[in-house]
């Protein structure tokens, strides 16, 4: 096996001296790529961006015709629960990412506070659930853009999703390779108009909504099947908050970590929380719960129509653009963070984490995570992908709060957050166990498929990287 010697201070493994090389140009460029640092060059809004940018999108634009077939009016419900639930999982997060403000999120955590092994099986995992689901957003902005044009009075069939995905796929990628700071004036750029266009068109659907314009709405009932349902919506909806640890995996790329951190995480869960609430009182007093299931996933398309007409349509159809261009944009940059911190560590050969000196990005990496995106895109087969993606996420966040609980419990010298969980340990055990228990939710599918993933992850520990020993927080 060929295997690159890690920094100091990293992953280390016992097979990996080799005879003294005399330094020529070609080596001392790599010596220089393999121990350059990324630079930080993010601040808070370029934080919150990534988590919102991220997470707004099918909360938004795909379920609420689902949610409200299920429970009802009482769906805003079910997406309050899952912003508390990702909530408990934010808070332990954002302590962890404070006390090791570095590239690749949840596994630097879970990997420091729970071993090597688990930190293999998760680094991985979120590699390839990151990649899964970063194809599932850009077939998604295909569709988003044959729609677009169609409400324009365009028409040019399905033909071109699959093309206009894996053009605009390849475009971030050579994006983020050019820069973070011009990938996240991308992302600030594209979330500030996706804002603005949802503000407007909630803001006059709830006016609409509370009868202070146009008609009143009629009453409905707010739980009309109980209780029960809220709460299994809630595992449906949850899938929207999934965006919010991205920011994390940018940790060593962040200004002032131990600030902008912590509002990003818990901000963008916030921020999008209410949106989705809002949604979804705007979308039930529009057409009424049993319509909206009757129109599913195009629902909320009609209730833009209901409000202000083919404009209205047109405005959540771009809005849907948009928010898929930005779940992509924000993936691609947090996959190849992921790649680059396991190799970092040894996990993986040492070169998937070489610098790009000319525009100080993880170039290799970037290929790494770009690459397999542009395949799964070309199959166009990505829906049970997307929810394996859910799945391997919802593993991460059960661990990242029990890593929270064993290094608060060691303490070790290094640990020295500069937030601290509120609630501890509540919050943290509340956060694991919501996040273990919706998997449960899941289809059968999505979960084999999740634990093979897994299983070939640990396969790959035992194969490779049994022998890393990893250090600290350094």
């Amino acid at each position: 096996m060929d295997r690159d010697a890690p920094a100091v201070g990293e992953g280390t493994n016992i097979d990996d001296e080799a005879p003294r090389i005399e330094p020529t140009i070609e080596t001392e460029a790599a010596t220089k790529t393999d121990d350059a640092e990324l630079e930080r060059t993010l601040g808070l809004v370029g934080g919150l961006a990534i988590g919102i940018g991220t997470m707004i999108g099918a909360g938004i634009f795909v379920f609420p015709g689902l949610a409200a077939g299920r429970a009802g009016p009482a769906a805003a419900g079910s997406f309050a629960i899952g912003a508390v639930i990702a909530l408990f999982v934010a808070l332990p997060a954002s302590e962890l990412a404070t006390a090791m403000p570095k590239s690749g999120g949840g596994y630097y955590f879970i990997s420091r506070g729970l071993g090597t092994f688990a930190g293999t099986v998760v680094g991985l995992s979120l590699w390839l659930g990151l990649v899964f689901a970063t194809a599932f957003y850009l077939v998604g902005f295909g569709y988003y853009a044959v729609d677009t044009l169609a409400e324009l009075g365009i028409a040019v069939g399905n033909g071109l999703v699959i093309p206009l995905a894996l053009l605009f796929g390849a475009g971030f990628t050579v994006l983020n390779v050019t820069g973070t700071e011009n990938a996240a004036k991308l992302q600030n750029g594209i979330v500030a108009l996706l804002l603005s266009i949802l503000v407007c068109f909630l803001g006059f659907g709830g006016l609409d909504a509370l009868g202070l314009v146009g008609e009143p709405a009629a009453p409905e009932r707010f739980a009309p099947f109980g209780a029960f349902p809220v709460l299994t919506t809630s595992a449906l909806v949850f899938t929207s908050y999934l965006g919010f640890a991205q920011i994390a995996t940018v940790a060593g790329e962040m200004r002032d970590p131990g600030r902008n951190l912590p509002l990003s995480m818990v901000g963008s869960v916030l921020i999008v929380g209410t949106l989705y609430v809002v949604t979804i009182f705007v979308a039930t007093s529009a057409f009424g719960s049993e319509r909206l299931a009757e129109l599913g996933e195009t629902a909320m398309v009609e209730v833009g129509r209901h409000y202000l007409g083919s404009i209205g349509a047109l405005a959540i159809v771009f809005g849907g653009l948009l928010a898929t261009i930005s779940s992509a944009n924000a993936s691609i940059l947090s996959t190849s963070r992921a790649v680059y911190a396991v190799s970092r560590d040894a996990l993986l050969p040492r070169r998937a984490s070489r610098i790009n000196l000319r525009y100080g990005t993880p170039h290799v990496a970037l290929g790494l995570a770009g690459g397999p995106i542009l395949v799964l895109v070309a199959t166009g087969q990505v829906e049970l992908l997307a929810e394996v993606a859910s799945f391997l996420h919802l593993v991460m966040y059960g661990l990242i709060c029990v890593a929270l609980v064993s290094l608060r419990r060691d303490e070790p010298e290094w640990y020295d957050p500069d937030f601290r969980t509120p609630g501890y340990p509540v919050v943290p055990a509340v956060g694991a166990v919501a996040s273990f228990g919706l998997i449960g939710f899941m289809q059968p599918a999505s979960q084999v498929t999740g634990v093979a993933v897994m299983a070939v992850t640990a396969g790959w520990y035992f194969y490779y990287a049994r022998d890393v020993t990893l250090r600290g927080a350094l």
